[in-house]
């Protein structure tokens, strides 16, 4: 599981201040502490200051990358905020993301063509906001299409269904899990990745709706996801759930997460 650390977020108000403030020392702790978790890429957003976005971006790549060795998500649907964050990033980044909307697929596409970039690639076009499974893989394939034809290579595709909330409509889960299943099926090499904490939205007791929702989403072959690693219930279930199905061969990952303390 490709796990996306997603606390350093503008939206939350600890990381509003350390960067309005020029603070890098609370956000290098928040970076590192999700590091040591065990995230593969550190998230940064600083969509929230929309006329000095760029710049703060930018920013936070650099203080992130000062602190831990691994690379960003680079979450934005600005071409000259990503660009401006990309000048100062190292290694090869996740870009958080593409969609079948016509002004982010412009923008963002001719910064993805040609190069080694992961991608994160969002169900969602002007049309519509997916309701059905047949909405998410219609959509799933055009921007594969799209993608791949644009000299980005399967492998690096991370299509995210949407999760939306099941207080709204019960088939809000059943309907993720059925098209994560079915797109890991019909496009061999593709990803799938999701922000996962939406399906418990407006429900008591979220933590335990998300750590089981995302169990049975391994289950169904998600292989990314953009959480926060800091929650202990939430990783373990992941550890247990991929060693539970045969994701992890002689269960080393989860041997290995449980000697470091990262779960538990």
């Amino acid at each position: 599981m490709i796990i996306v650390g997603e606390l350093i977020n503008t939206s939350r108000k600890v990381i509003s201040k350390a960067t309005a403030d020029g603070d890098a020392k609370t956000i290098q702790a928040i970076a590192k502490n999700q590091a040591q978790a065990g995230a593969h890429y550190i998230d940064v957003n600083a969509g929230t200051f929309v006329d000095k976005e760029p710049e703060y971006l930018k920013w936070l790549v650099s203080v992130v990358q000062e602190a831990v060795d691994i690379p960003c998500c680079i979450d934005s649907p600005s071409p000259a905020a990503i660009e401006a964050a990309l000048s100062v990033h190292r290694g090869i980044p996740m870009i958080n993301s593409i969609s079948l909307e016509k002004n982010r697929y412009d923008g963002l596409m001719p910064i993805l063509a040609g190069t080694d970039f992961k991608v994160a690639a969002l169900c969602i076009s002007d049309e519509r906001m997916p309701e059905t499974v047949e909405d998410r893989l219609s959509i799933a394939e055009i921007l594969i299409d799209r993608l791949t034809r644009g000299n980005v290579r399967i492998d690096n595709i991370f299509i995210d269904p949407l999760v939306q909330p099941v207080s709204t409509k019960k088939s809000c889960g059943s309907a993720f899990l059925d098209s994560v299943e079915q797109i890991i099926d019909r496009f061999k090499g593709v990803h799938t990745m999701c922000g996962m904490s939406n399906i418990s939205y407006g429900l008591p007791l979220r933590k335990l709706l998300n750590r089981t929702f995302i169990a049975m989403a391994v289950a169904r072959g998600l292989d990314g996801a953009i959480i926060d690693p800091l929650d202990r219930d939430l990783t373990s279930a992941i550890y247990a759930a991929e060693a539970l199905i045969g994701k992890d061969d002689f269960c080393m990952n989860y041997i290995r997460a449980f000697r470091s303390e990262k779960i538990g």
